[in-house]
């Protein structure tokens, strides 16, 4: 799903220089980077929120008024970043991946201590604590437990999301652990249970869960769903697996390189060239009496608008790919005064990171780059958990950069469905870029605001969103 964060921009240069003449101070690096927390978006690559140290307290719950930081749309927290995240909360529900009454309770709970990543973190995790324990009362029966674990594992994610702010940071692994046990734990009750396997990828095997309307041989048409740079399994589920099961679909979860078990426990980055991760599944899934080998899509979300089209490019035995939104570039999605900071030479730009930015940085502001940049280089990572600010800014920055496919989308041959979102914090502009490169046959669609579909990915609409999706798809590869 990854987690989403407005944009609202940050416009001062971080070479600003002294040419009054008469000596006054000149902004700092440190007014140059003042309130990326509070411009979330703005600082983030691949559609993900800021760690804010602290927030206002909201007003009660209503819509942010024109100009606001998220414009509107309903205001959980002042923070705009903690809101998107509570809105994509929130938005779960409709899936199974939330409870209305337990993220709004989450939510006051949240402001009456006072937001903060620790107080959003804490309540979120015991929320995840408490669903996995056996509720009052009656002894749970199996869907029970169920849906019980689904939404557990919604809130460890958010806990996870947001615990490299916290004062425990080296709590990273153990959420991620809990959350998947819970995800785990819910597959588990599914009926039927998806298949659960390894694919083999480099020396990391892939983990996957392979949904199915049922346990007949039945060949079916299959998409493949691709999470972002950090999502988790629950969001493939909110995104994709109900309405692909609805429609007689099959669906295929996994953990690319950069997500989930292979970032947090087996320390796998990011890859530019995702065609090697789809591959395998493409061949795990042709293989498989009940998949239809001339109807497999692939879908991606979030960051994922651009792995997917990148593995599409260079993987012909999909019959269509959707990116959601549509991504050529997730650098852009960083503001240019942290793109700056990247130069051509290794140690000019960590002496600028680490001289110039790091001593100046705010807390927030610090946590939200460790966020950001742990996807992208392991040491990143584990320096956060130890609360420690990574050295090697260059690395990760170029990784990053290497992600971008502009000149490679000209190469899908499949039909395309590209998405875009009214209000796209991230990669405003790159849905309609996409589009025009494409030479296949594709569509272009936007989700607006008339609906509650505005925002990257549709935080408050999932549902809608991905009718929107398997609409298209069935019409799609129907002659197929």
């Amino acid at each position: 799903m990854a987690y989403r964060g407005p944009d609202t921009g940050v416009v001062l240069s971080l070479r600003m220089k002294d040419v009054s003449g008469d000596g006054a101070p000149t902004p700092t690096r440190r007014t140059a980077l003042a309130g990326l927390a509070g411009a979330a978006g703005a600082a983030l690559a691949a559609g993900c929120t800021a760690s804010s140290a602290s927030a206002p307290t909201p007003s009660p719950t209503g819509t942010t008024p024109a100009g606001g930081p998220t414009p509107g749309v309903m205001t959980l927290f002042e923070n705009p970043g903690f809101n998107f995240n509570g809105l994509w909360t929130l938005g779960g529900s409709g899936a199974g991946a939330g409870e209305v009454g337990e993220v709004l309770t989450a939510v006051n709970a949240i402001n009456k201590a006072g937001l903060s990543a620790q107080s959003y973190v804490e309540t979120f995790r015991k929320l995840g604590d408490q669903l996995m324990a056996a509720p009052q009362g009656s002894k749970p029966d199996d869907q029970t437990t169920r849906w019980r674990a689904l939404r557990a594992a919604q809130y460890y994610g958010q806990a996870l999301f947001y615990v490299l702010g916290s004062d425990d940071p080296g709590r990273e692994e153990q959420l991620y652990r809990a959350g998947r046990g819970a995800w785990d734990k819910f597959c588990e009750l599914c009926d039927p249970a998806p298949v659960r396997t390894s694919v083999p990828y480099g020396k990391t095997p892939l983990p996957v869960w392979f949904f199915r309307p049922d346990e007949s041989e039945r060949r079916r048409p299959t998409v493949i769903l691709t999470n972002g740079s950090d999502g988790q399994n629950v969001d493939m589920w909110t995104y994709g697996v109900p309405a692909a099961l609805d429609r007689g679909w099959n669906a295929l979860v996994y953990d690319g390189p950069g997500q989930g078990q292979l970032l947090f426990v087996n320390r796998v980055v990011f890859t530019p060239t995702w065609e090697k991760v789809v591959g395998p599944l493409v061949y795990w899934l042709v293989a498989r009496a009940d998949v239809d080998p001339d109807r497999i899509a692939l879908t991606g979300l979030s960051m994922a608008g651009d792995l997917a089209p990148r593995a599409a490019a260079f993987e012909d035995r999909l019959a269509a790919v959707v990116a959601m939104p549509g991504c050529l570039t997730p650098w852009l999605g960083f503001p240019p005064e942290i793109r700056e900071i990247l130069t051509p030479n290794k140690q000019e730009t960590n002496d600028i990171w680490n001289k110039e930015v790091v001593p100046e940085l705010p807390a927030a502001d610090a946590a939200t780059m460790k966020k950001r940049f742990e996807p992208f280089s392991v040491p990143a990572m584990l320096d956060a958990r130890e609360g420690r600010m990574f050295t090697d800014f260059y690395t990760p920055a170029k990784r990053i950069q290497a992600l971008d496919i502009t000149n490679v989308v000209g190469r899908i041959k499949m039909p395309a469905l590209v998405l875009d979102y009214e209000g796209e914090q991230f990669y405003p502009g790159q849905a309609r870029q996409m589009f025009e490169r494409l030479t296949s046959p594709k569509d272009y669609v936007k989700l607006t605001a008339a609906t509650g579909a505005q925002l990257h990915c549709s935080p408050m609409a999932p549902q809608q969103h991905s009718e929107v999706v398997f609409d298209w798809l069935n019409e799609t590869l129907a002659n197929r």
